[in-house]
């Protein structure tokens, strides 16, 4: 169960940050922000549950 939850996350985050560039690239910064505020919260569940996944630069500057 636990390795089905970690790729759930891992997916939903990937998609997350899809949305968030294709956000940006249409110049849609509230949808943007929106994503990543998603963003936020599936690293801060990672975290939780002790998933370590990657952080772009920009995600790091956000901490």
């Amino acid at each position: 169960m636990s390795d089905v939850f970690d790729q759930e996350l891992r997916e939903q985050l990937a998609e997350a940050r899809r949305q968030r560039a294709s956000a940006r690239a249409a110049g849609d910064e509230d949808g943007a922000q929106a994503y990543a505020g998603r963003i936020t919260q599936l690293l801060r569940i990672a975290a939780h549950h002790g998933i370590a996944v990657e952080h772009t630069a920009e995600e790091r500057e956000e901490d």
